[in-house]
């Protein structure tokens, strides 16, 4: 399987793409930034996020795309920069009929790190040893996709299989 992860921001979108398959060694494949320019009017700037992750599909063809759920911060210009951005990467994938997923943060740096409470240096140095790359990805939001992806691999296709069955069990027998 193939995942883009999408880490959402106005000014640096992270992206990176793994391969793998739970139970076996993952590779990453692709990481980097889509970046706009601070002082550009905001609609300039998801257009230019739009064409960034639009190249990263063409590029990649992902089967999943990844992305962090917005969750609430102090500072509302951010977050809704944050969800913006959010909405784009989503609205790409699905205009491409590309299954999209969402993990919150805690539950990324759950997955890679064993503590949903981890740094961002912990998690970098997490992606680092999983993806068995010589360095940290940079910047860090790329990294951050990156780890996006390893979660969706890692937890997407378990709680995908545990819906499924579930699903199974609550069908009526004939």
């Amino acid at each position: 399987m193939r995942v883009l992860g999408v880490d959402p921001g106005l000014t640096r979108c992270g992206v990176g793409v793994v391969d793998g398959a739970p139970g076996r060694p993952l590779t990453m494949v692709a990481c980097g930034v889509v970046r706009t320019p601070a002082e550009e009017d905001v609609p300039l700037r998801l257009l230019r996020i739009e064409q960034g992750i639009e190249e990263w599909l063409d590029l990649h063809r992902p089967d999943k795309v990844a992305v962090e759920r917005v969750f609430a911060q102090h500072n509302v210009r951010t977050v809704m920069g944050t969800a913006q951005a959010s909405a784009v990467a989503m609205l790409c994938a699905t205009r491409r009929g590309i299954p999209v997923a969402l993990h919150t943060p805690s539950e990324v740096k759950a997955a890679v790190s064993g503590s949903g409470r981890a740094e961002k240096a912990q998690v970098g140095a997490m992606v680092t040893r999983i993806l068995r790359l010589d360095a940290p990805p940079k910047p860090a939001d790329a990294a951050d996709a990156l780890a996006l992806a390893i979660c969706h691999i890692w937890r997407g296709t378990a709680t995908n299989r545990i819906a499924a069955a579930l699903s199974r069990v609550r069908e009526p027998r004939p």
